[in-house]
């Protein structure tokens, strides 16, 4: 799989969100790193079709995404930041809701969601009510609700908010068991979380994509991801 995106723009009003993006995604994981106000959400909504560009293109394996985006949606997987709940559902019969809207049938749907609270230490928690659950457990099903369809494209913005740090070791696996035939988009602030994660590393900043790289390049010329970072980043800002 593909997914190419192309000078890329979003305005809201006069206000630049995104300036001509352009990259190519295969197969792997795109940590995606930058400051707040820097255009990652909106690069995110964008490619999980939430918001349509001002201008540019993004094609899936060449076809057109923003003309024909069920394509995509159906293999689509999206945690947005400011991902909610329905406080008086509980686990499952949220899980089986979100599988309801993306089409799954409930047999698929109720093996899906069994393995997910699984996977995600949600099981002794299945039959309560979400408006108890933590940040971090409610974080948890959020992760769950994105990957109930077996996405081939998974987009995940900040999604170890609220994690503790077993959680995220928990997660950071997760993601490495799944992006090996699937295109995964992590936005994080977090350096750490995608150093050893990711197989390609992207710094945006001002709306801009202001570098492209693999961690490892990014450390050799660095000494780490995070003095990359801060590098780009005030470059950028010194710009």
């Amino acid at each position: 799989m593909e997914l190419q995106i192309d000078a890329l723009n979003k305005r809201y009003g006069a206000i630049s969100a995104t300036l001509d993006l352009s990259m190519t995604l295969r197969a792997g994981i795109l940590g995606l790193l930058g400051p707040n106000g820097a255009g990652k959400s909106t690069l995110m909504r964008m490619l999980a079709t939430v918001t349509r560009p001002t201008s540019g293109t993004i094609l899936l394996n060449g076809s057109d995404v923003l003309k024909h985006p069920d394509p995509l949606r159906r293999l689509l997987g999206y945690l947005p930041q400011d991902f909610g709940v329905y406080p008086h559902l509980n686990a499952v019969e949220f899980l089986e809701y979100m599988a309801a809207l993306k089409g799954l049938d409930r047999r698929t749907a109720r093996a899906q969601i069994d393995r997910l609270l699984e996977m995600l230490n949600l099981s002794h928690a299945r039959g309560r009510a979400l408006g108890g659950f933590s940040g971090g457990m409610r974080q948890r099903v959020g992760i769950a609700q994105a990957l109930l369809n077996d996405p081939q494209l998974l987009i995940v913005d900040e999604p170890t908010t609220g994690l503790d740090p077993e959680e995220r070791i928990r997660f950071k696996r997760l993601l490495t068991e799944l992006s090996g035939e699937r295109i995964v988009i992590l936005s994080t602030h977090i350096c750490s979380d995608i150093e050893s994660l990711a197989t390609e590393v992207a710094i945006v900043a001002g709306g801009s994509l202001r570098a492209l790289e693999t961690p490892a390049t990014f450390v050799a010329r660095n000494g780490s991801l995070e003095g990359a970072y801060i590098e780009v980043v005030n470059g950028a800002k010194a710009a």
